[in-house]
């Protein structure tokens, strides 16, 4: 890329600029840093530019957010949620829909903090474990009747119902009783729902949708699951 080009791109004085400090230094590429100051006055804009976009956010309100999709991380960016929430001295209500069948890291960390933390392990494990339909909606019914109860509450500053879209997918909680919830629950009140295969009303409801996708993972190896990384 040679100077003259430049000048061409960039008619106004910065380009010019740019254009005399390169000359007597060969052909410009994209690798070769602009001077401090021109760098200085680029962030300037760039700031003022944020700045004027931020001005506009002002609304404040208890945000829904789904996490879904196949790839690892829905519970566990939930979770990081949730110390971030306890570290603002926010009181957090948490059903686990699924697991229950094994001790998870999680529970046993915030079963600690029972001042900022309520936490219902419901589940009793995934449905080709208990091979039991009859007994998984009478444990996801129970978790649902606590999540319900937290989500009604202007005392929980934030809901964390993880797996629960597993639930829904399997049909073991009907979808329109969530909805209802959701959308009914306390304005400042945040509640994050994760699982695979979130249904298409719930993220149509949701202000804030990540879905993770799978890139690589170690069981497709042969590795088994890892405390402290899986549960």
């Amino acid at each position: 890329m040679c100077i003259p080009w430049l000048i061409s791109r960039r008619g106004d004085e910065r380009g010019l600029a740019i254009s005399a400090w390169l000359l007597g230094k060969g052909d410009y590429d994209m690798t070769t840093p602009l001077p401090d100051q021109l760098h200085a006055e680029k962030m300037a804009r760039i700031k003022a530019a944020r700045d004027r976009m931020m001005a506009g956010k002002t609304a404040e309100k208890g945000l829904l957010i789904v996490h879904t999709g196949k790839g690892k991380g829905k519970s566990s960016s939930a979770f990081g949620m949730v110390m971030r929430c306890m570290g603002h001295g926010m009181r957090v209500g948490i059903v686990q829909f699924i697991k229950g069948a094994w001790e998870t890291g999680e529970a046993k960390f915030l079963q600690r903090f029972p001042e900022l933390v309520e936490i219902k392990t419901m589940g009793e494990g995934f449905t080709w474990e208990t091979q039991d339909r009859a007994r998984d909606i009478a444990a996801a019914e129970r978790g649902w009747a606590e999540a319900r109860r937290m989500l009604a509450d202007p005392g929980y500053d934030f809901v964390l119902l993880d797996e629960l879209n597993v639930a829904l997918r399997y049909e073991l909680v009907a979808l329109d009783p969530v909805l209802e919830a959701l959308a009914g629950r306390p304005p400042m009140q945040h509640a994050v729902i994760t699982g695979r295969n979130a249904p298409e009303p719930l993220i149509d409801l949701a202000d804030l949708v990540t879905e993770m996708t799978l890139v690589k993972h170690p069981f497709r190896g042969g590795v088994k699951a890892q405390r402290g990384v899986e549960f």
